[in-house]
């Protein structure tokens, strides 16, 4: 009797020798559903390569090289594990770039048998209890434009489509169908207001990749202007009656006119528009050495529409 105890006893330390302490396999309080990794505007799927980690190794250091990517240059990088306990509710697990991970909290670490393929969320989780998970962002999308030095694009039915396929986009001109000004970097604005009603501006550079689920409705598509409203139209969540709306722009002189619609409406603000009309306004010179005449039609909200025009270099003011 007493050799069997021996016996046994051996053959458990031996067990915990080799495959580490049990908890460190399925002791845990919290089941890994996804991993990120990167910032809140610019982050990446790390599960996979968060699961082959955890099968080497209980403990590591977080670097870019760790994951074999950079998502968001010059700025501290985060590891965020979403979780949920063995109640059913869920959790955020933060780790900061340089941060030590050890996964002796999560249910299954070591084995790397956790994980779930079908899981929608983005940055901000799920819902985790708070809704469907595509409504509960802080930002609501007024309208979006595309290009680089005033050679901008309204793209904002373009990306409402997009956003109904998948909550993540990685930016090209493919994506767009467009390449508004060739052999420069583009980006991406989203113009906003958040619940407080302030206005907030969202860029992401060309190649980039952007993640909706800061955005109010970002899945159902359900946010901007209609097609063919102007720049910050918005009838989402307050009446649009007072906004500034560009409903076309031309420039140019003696028939040389170029219209400048989309690239006057990139650059409106809120319920009133005033700078000095000059070629750097739209990227290009539509007339050398002529001087040029901004014609611009406008209207506030579901008022009558007005068109003024201004010379180059006289400040053009809307209203």
């Amino acid at each position: 009797m007493r050799r069997r105890h021996l016996t046994l006893a051996l053959g458990a330390a031996l067990a915990t020798a080799i495959t580490g302490p049990a908890w460190a396999q399925d002791d845990g309080e919290f089941v890994i559903l996804h991993a990120r990794y990167g910032t809140e505007n610019n982050h990446v799927d790390v599960t996979g390569r968060l699961r082959d980690l955890a099968r080497q190794d209980r403990r590591f250091r977080l670097t870019n090289d760790l994951f074999g990517v950079d998502p968001d240059p010059g700025r501290t990088k985060t590891l965020r594990i979403f979780a949920r306990d063995r109640s059913g509710r869920e959790r955020n697990f933060d780790f900061r770039e340089r941060d030590w991970v050890d996964g002796a909290q999560f249910v299954g670490w070591g084995g790397g048998n956790w994980g779930e393929s079908n899981w929608q969320g983005g940055w901000h989780g799920n819902g985790g209890g708070r809704g469907d998970g595509h409504d509960d962002g802080q930002y609501i999308i007024q309208y979006a434009t595309y290009g680089a030095s005033g050679r901008d694009v309204d793209v904002t039915d373009r990306l409402r489509d997009l956003a109904r396929r998948d909550q993540r986009v990685r930016l090209t001109n493919e994506l767009f169908g467009v390449d508004p000004y060739p052999g420069q970097t583009k980006i991406l604005r989203i113009f906003t207001r958040d619940r407080g009603d302030q206005e907030r501006v969202f860029e992401y550079s060309e190649y980039g990749t952007i993640d909706g689920n800061q955005f109010v409705g970002w899945g159902r598509g359900d946010w901007g202007r209609a097609r063919g409203g102007g720049g910050g139209e918005w009838n989402q969540g307050r009446p649009a009656g007072g906004r500034l709306v560009i409903e076309s722009a031309s420039y140019g002189a003696e028939g040389r006119w170029t219209d400048v619609t989309q690239a006057l409406r990139a650059q409106v603000r809120g319920d009133r528009f005033e700078t000095e009309v000059r070629n750097e306004l739209f990227g290009f010179d539509p007339a050398p050495g002529r001087r040029k005449l901004l014609s611009v039609t406008y209207r506030i909200g579901n008022q009558p529409p007005n068109t003024v025009r201004v010379s180059e270099r006289d400040t053009i003011r809307l209203p």
